[in-house]
């Protein structure tokens, strides 16, 4: 990474009023646009053009804090996890709810296969169960202003996966690339790898320390898994369950981490109102090369572009902010 990507000023997104708990990029569109997700303790998760941050649209209907949002790979679908004990599928080019999924408790985790207009979703949270829903038999509708399903609808139909396994709530899940198999991070401190042909775990794995994100690395197809965790951020091999390729501990309580398998460099950020910088590090000599200070608060979500040349910062001030990752001109940076 070149000096004069250090240099540059970040991007700062405004429009939330409440803290960001996380943000989430689509792939690439036609090779060269992507956009960007964030989900807010406000109600109100809002699309953004993924390289200049700016706002496209704010998805309304939730009545509840949304803890985490995703798009689909193409962008067309979003869906939410909130608070309101439901979780929702956004038409992103309308703002309509195509679905609404009630659950018996807050919704902390929700995640789409890697396919585009996807027809499966997976979900989690305080119930501590992960459930699949099939949203190809629902043709259920909502305003996108109240977000309530029509009474004459049929709910999208689901079921649960492992019953009893998860004895903490489930906060991240992670659908790789093959379809067939889920990761998902609970409270417990368990990292847990799901084949869904047989319904069973396949792999499993335990952290020390409270549990922050757990995503897959949006710069290759490698599919490595990184999971912050106390002090330290584990990286897995997302296909080989239980595969840990190497963990770090740092001398920082870590909320979030996110990996670039390609210039093999890792980002962390605090977790504490006293620890509020966003630290790149060398993934093989292990040693942090850079600090980023402008966040007012902990940093509570990190994700690169799927270029691989910015990636963004969620924040419990509010904010998202976008930093540059690569030399010369790029989106805003010109």
């Amino acid at each position: 990474m070149a000096t004069e990507s250090k240099k540059a000023v970040p991007l700062t997104c405004h429009g939330h009023s409440r803290p960001v708990p996380h943000i989430n990029f689509s792939s690439l569109i036609n090779d060269e646009e992507y956009y960007l997700i964030s989900a807010c303790k406000d109600g109100n998760p809002m699309l953004r053009d993924g390289i200049t941050g700016d706002w496209i649209g704010t998805f309304l209907g939730h009545k509840g804090a949304v803890w985490q949002a995703r798009l689909s790979s193409d962008a067309t679908l979003a869906a939410t996890a909130a608070a309101d004990f439901s979780a929702k599928v956004w038409d992103t080019n309308t703002g309509e709810a195509l679905h609404t999924l009630q659950h018996e408790h807050i919704v902390r985790a929700i995640a789409f296969p890697n396919q585009p207009h996807p027809q499966i979703l997976a979900t989690g949270g305080l119930e501590k169960k992960l459930r699949i829903f099939d949203l190809s038999r629902s043709s259920s509708t909502s305003s996108p202003v109240d977000g309530t399903s029509s009474s004459t609808s049929p709910p999208a139909t689901s079921f649960e996966i492992g019953p009893g396994v998860h004895t903490g709530a489930i906060k991240s899940i992670v659908w790789g690339s093959d379809r067939n198999i889920l990761i998902t991070a609970s409270e417990d401190k368990k990292i847990r790898w799901w084949d869904l042909r047989t319904q069973r775990t396949i792999g499993e794995f335990g952290v020390e320390g409270v549990l922050g994100t757990c995503e897959l690395d949006n710069t290759s197809a490698d599919g490595v898994l990184s999971v912050a965790a106390g002090k330290s951020v584990y990286f897995f091999d997302a296909a080989r369950p239980g595969g840990l390729i190497k963990s770090v501990k740092t001398p920082y309580e870590v909320a979030s981490v996110a990996l670039h398998s390609g210039q093999r460099r890792f980002v962390t950020g605090g977790s504490s109102q006293s620890d509020t910088w966003v630290r790149v590090w060398d993934f093989d000599a292990e040693k942090e090369l850079e600090t980023n200070k402008g966040h007012h608060g902990p940093i509570w979500s990190i994700s690169f572009s799927p270029d691989g040349k910015l990636y963004a910062t969620g924040s419990e001030d509010g904010t998202i902010k976008l930093w540059k990752f690569t030399t010369g001109p790029y989106g805003l940076w010109r």
